[in-house]
């Protein structure tokens, strides 16, 4: 499994928080740490709560593909999701829509 640069962990963090600013106004920050080839996605919400929303798997382009993970809060792990688009991998954006609209939701925020 390949394991993404520094330049790929930055680019993903910058288009990560890009697209928290101009979609979700309900996050205050994002917050992603990287551990091997995944980057794990948690949200600081307005009123101070923090989520867990996700985890990319780096494919090995830069900023492009990402495979996709939601967070399952009711058993703490990550389960592999496919995209609206039907696709398992896509931009951290896309993914970003996808987890927010659920968990965001689940919020009632």
């Amino acid at each position: 499994m390949p394991t993404p640069s520094e330049h790929a962990r930055l680019s993903v963090e910058a288009r990560l928080g890009e697209r928290a600013r101009t979609a979700w106004p309900q996050i205050r920050q994002l917050h992603v740490r990287h551990r091997g080839a995944f980057a794990y996605v948690e949200a600081e919400l307005a009123h101070g709560e923090r989520a867990k929303l996700m985890r990319l798997r780096y494919t090995g382009t830069v900023g492009k593909r990402w495979g996709f993970a939601l967070y399952l809060a009711g058993s703490d792990r990550y389960e592999d999701t496919v995209l609206p688009t039907g696709s398992p991998s896509g931009t951290p954006a896309e993914a970003l829509d996808c987890a927010c609209r659920l968990h965001l939701a689940a919020l009632d925020i």
